[in-house]
């Protein structure tokens, strides 16, 4: 629909001065002497463009003290399942040290520069560079925290940075753009089915200029500092330099790595923004919205509090709820936001937005909690768009289907949690991937011919299998099915999820699934640029509802409303039925349709329909009439006498049919 897309739509090197000489103040440690050699032969480069003419890949004016060994050529065989590496041993030599020698690590490993924007793609492509890469698909711009690798080795997007095999001094490089404080790394290895691939130490080097480099140096010793990886391609390793360096550029220098793999690493580096004091630089654009709203994660203890005080502050508008607990015991609260909270009005829509079914994935769990302050801040200012809103349509926000998850994500840090840690309920089961299948059937059924005389097309029942009191289906899933079926919902959005298919086949609403970010738990001071960047499109796609045809379906006698009377629409091979009052609200594109009202005992009712380009749902009411059996059953249910004309005229059929 022209209406949704729109509302989807919306949810949606240069080289400088140089800026002083160095500190000496930096990381180290030192290498055996037998193991190193003085090179200053440049390695190769490698981008995702090409690089300037005639730029230095920064070792022609430094000696670089690296070790020289022989790696034999990995061949990759396809689809062979891997088994777990044996213990991991290094590509080079091991690296042993001595008290004047140990790496001074700070004793607390906790960030205080936010990331640079390596994971949530701020930092484009072109911002990359290295000495090599194996493919395009391994090229530096892949070299991102919690890049995902595609099913095949050797395409355009595999799941790392990998340097070429004959590589003797492999590097990453980072172009910041601007004067920063770099303060910390943070180092993943290579996503793939098919390999083993991490780094397992690092140096670090900077430049202002892209040629000339200083590195990390012990506090104590002096030397160069080798900072520890990688045990295992996934989990995120946080290493913090003692003292941070300002500086443009920012380069890895892969050590070790695991023996039989290649060097291959995904990164993000914590960096804060410093101000130009020659002002050679153009000034960073500054992230962020001016709604006064809390910018910050909130597990479950502030998530309650949060829902509290948006209760308190518009207790007119707003109702809290719950739909059920978790596996281990947190509630599925629900805050609710409508001009009468707590009951369904005759005519006026429903619509959800459900956020968290996978646990680590915070940022619609954020955005829902921000759009309640923010309709509750706007509805007190009297903003016209949302009080209509609010007026018109019942909003229920699901902040945190999987509160078990989150809070297992939290702990773990919005740069550490990695791409799979919290996405699981607390039972191992992805939520995603645990609603009933109502495709299948209902795609047999049409293939055989049988929807929608002998299958309906809409509100599919649960399959058996499903109902069992053994069948694998989580606390979190169930309440949720329970809460789509007790209210009419017409409008829904995941945030992200995988329910679509099954809210639009079991229920009359119309779901979609919004992907928000490549960062799936972005830091808290990128919160403020999310918001802005979705806060349009989160109002707008509730506005969609008003789009199509509405109305209700009522007795031609008693003028009462007609519950589950189904409306069909020509042409379109899905039903939506009446709520318990008889209202419906059927969403459509602008155009003329042929509309039908049927309901059990009743004579069916066609009309035609037209929805215009005008805001707001167009009325489309019926009236039905009962049929004669109808009368008549309802006239013996009343205990009442059959008239005898009536009667005559019962036996007459019944002796034609006989």
């Amino acid at each position: 629909m022209w209406g949704l897309l729109l509302a989807l739509a919306a949810f949606a090197p240069a080289v400088g001065q140089g800026l002083g000489a160095p500190g000496t103040s930096v990381l180290g440690l030192e290498l055996p002497a037998t193991t190193e050699a003085r090179i200053s032969t440049p390695a190769p480069r490698s981008s995702p463009a090409l690089p300037p003419a005639g730029k230095d890949n920064g070792t022609s004016k430094h000696h670089v003290r690296i070790r020289i060994i022989k790696k034999k050529k990995v061949i990759m065989k396809k689809r062979k399942k891997l088994t777990p590496p044996s213990p991991l041993v290094t590509a080079r030599p091991t690296v042993t040290t001595s008290p004047a020698g140990a790496l001074d690590l700070p004793k607390e490993q906790e960030p205080g520069c936010p990331p640079l924007g390596l994971e949530s793609l701020r930092v484009s492509d072109y911002q990359f560079e290295a000495s090599s890469s194996q493919s395009f698909g391994l090229g530096p711009h892949r070299g991102r925290l919690n890049i995902q690798s595609g099913l095949e080795d050797g395409d355009l997007y595999d799941g790392a940075w990998c340097a070429e095999q004959q590589d003797a001094e492999p590097w990453l490089q980072v172009d910041a753009r601007h004067p920063t404080r770099f303060s910390g790394i943070i180092t993943q290895g290579r996503n793939s089915v098919w390999r083993y691939d991490w780094v397992t130490s690092y140096k670090v080097q900077f430049s202002n200029d892209s040629r000339n480099w200083w590195g990390s140096r012990n506090r104590s010793s002096g030397m160069d500092a080798i900072f520890p990886a990688n045990s295992d391609p996934e989990t995120p390793v946080l290493n913090l330099l003692p003292e941070p360096q300002v500086a443009r550029f920012i380069r890895l220098l892969p050590q070790t790595w695991l023996q039989g793999g290649a060097s291959c690493l995904r990164a993000e580096i914590l960096a804060c923004p410093v101000s130009d004091p020659n002002g050679l630089f153009p000034e960073a654009s500054a992230l962020g919205s001016s709604d006064p709203l809390d910018f910050q994660h909130h597990n479950y203890k502030a998530m309650r509090k949060l829902m509290k005080q948006v209760n308190e502050q518009c207790p007119n508008i707003t109702r809290i709820y719950s739909i059920g607990k978790s596996h281990q015991g947190l509630k599925l609260y629900v805050m609710e936001m409508s001009d009468q909270p707590g009951e369904h009005e005759l005519g006026e829509p429903e619509v959800r937005y459900v956020a968290g079914m996978h646990g680590n994935e915070a940022l619609g769990r954020e955005l829902l909690l921000l759009l309640m302050q923010f309709l509750c801040h706007e509805f007190l200012r009297g903003d016209p768009r949302v009080t209509r809103l609010l007026t018109e349509t019942r909003i229920h926000l699901l902040p945190s289907m999987n509160p078990d998850g989150y809070e297992t994500a939290f702990r773990r840090g919005s740069e550490l949690v990695g791409w799979a840690e919290g996405r699981w309920n607390h039972q191992g089961i992805d939520l995603n991937h645990n609603f009933a299948d109502l495709n299948t059937p209902l795609w047999e059924a049409e293939d055989d011919g049988l929807v929608p005389d002998t299958v309906p097309n809409h509100h599919l029942p649960l399959p058996t299998y499903y109902t069992l009191p053994n069948a694998t289906v989580a606390p979190e899933t169930r309440a949720v099915i329970e809460w789509m079926e007790r209210i009419p919902f017409v409008l829904s959005a995941n945030l992200h999820g995988g329910m679509n298919d099954f809210s639009y086949l079991h229920t009359n609403c119309f779901e979609i699934t919004v992907e928000l970010s490549c960062d799936k738990f972005p830091h808290e001071n990128e919160l403020r640029q999310e918001w802005e960047n979705n806060k349009d499109a989160l109002l707008t796609y509730l506005e969609q509802v008003r789009m199509g045809i509405a109305g209700i379906v009522r007795d031609k006698d008693t003028e009462l409303g007609i519950a589950d009377a189904v409306i069909a629409v020509d042409g379109i091979n899905h039903d939506v039925t009446t709520a318990w009052g008889g209202d419906y609200w059927r969403l459509l594109t602008p155009g003329d349709y042929v509309v039908t009202a049927s309901a059990e005992g009743y004579h069916t009712v066609t009309r035609s329909c037209r929805v215009t380009f005008e805001e707001g749902p167009v009325p489309c009411n019926f009236h039905l009439t009962k049929t004669p059996k109808q009368r008549l059953r309802e006239l013996l249910a009343a205990g009442a006498k059959v008239p005898p004309d009536l009667r005559r005229r019962l036996e007459r059929l019944r002796g034609q049919k006989d």
